[in-house]
């Protein structure tokens, strides 16, 4: 199983809501292209849907390693020029499920912010990387923010406690899939790759072991070859579909 061609992302987009299960989720895949967004406009905000507690490479204790990922997070938005970052309580690290709650809560928040442009996961796993992109727990996320997307955030009879708090239904006209199998829209980020590897570094407690500068680079100008691009550019790649 694989997804379809991407479509031609919207060129009106004026908000955009990534959706993710861990702090430095978005950053690791997403955050030169999110830089490249925030620079023509478009409000961007991150949601994540837990805090990180299962991560980390020492024995910092759990609920410093949260406090200190929240502020890694906070850091690396900035970096971006993303500005709101919100993180859900209940959900704890490492055992995502796309159930009816997270579904609900995902809702909420696209009802809230009401963005033109979900970004999240993939919720198709890439067997050749089973480690990092396959974490479960995006997989988790992708599908219930797909869910979330068609048809509960649209859908004036789901949730009928988030209509009577005042949540109107909205619809979100496109997704943003990363980390999946065979993405083929491809973002060249070389103009915004510093900001990416500030990014990066800012998320100290995860990337504290890398050499940050060359793990990027490396990373992104495979993307941008595998993509066909001219030597010397860096690029992300994603799979994007329309919702309507």
């Amino acid at each position: 199983m694989t997804f379809p061609p991407s479509a031609t992302p919207l060129a009106d987009v004026r908000r955009a809501l990534a959706i993710f299960a861990h702090p430095d989720d978005v950053d690791f895949g997403c955050a030169g292209t999110v830089a490249t967004w925030t620079d023509n406009g478009i409000e961007v905000a991150y949601l994540l849907v837990t805090q990180g507690d299962a991560g980390g490479y020492d024995g910092t204790p759990r609920p410093e390693l949260v406090r200190q990922r929240a502020e890694e997070q906070r850091a690396a938005a900035a970096a971006v020029g993303v500005r709101q970052v919100d993180v859900l309580t209940g959900y704890a690290d490492g055992t995502l499920a796309p159930t009816p709650q997270l579904r609900r809560d995902l809702t909420a928040a696209i009802r809230r912010f009401r963005p033109d442009r979900v970004l999240t996961s993939s919720p198709l796993r890439r067997w050749e990387h089973i480690a990092g992109p396959g974490h479960p727990d995006h997989q988790a996320v992708g599908e219930a923010a797909t869910c979330a997307v068609y048809p509960d955030a649209r859908n004036p009879f789901a949730y009928p406690d988030l209509l009577a708090a005042g949540l109107e239904p909205w619809v979100v006209r496109e997704v943003w899939y990363a980390g999946g199998p065979a993405p083929d829209h491809t973002v060249d980020v070389t103009d915004s790759y510093h900001r990416k590897v500030a990014a990066m570094r800012a998320h100290r407690s995860q990337t504290a072991h890398l050499d940050v500068d060359t793990w990027v680079r490396d990373q992104l100008a495979a993307i941008a070859a595998d993509a066909g691009l001219p030597p010397g550019r860096l690029a992300e790649a994603f799979t994007v579909l329309r919702t309507e």
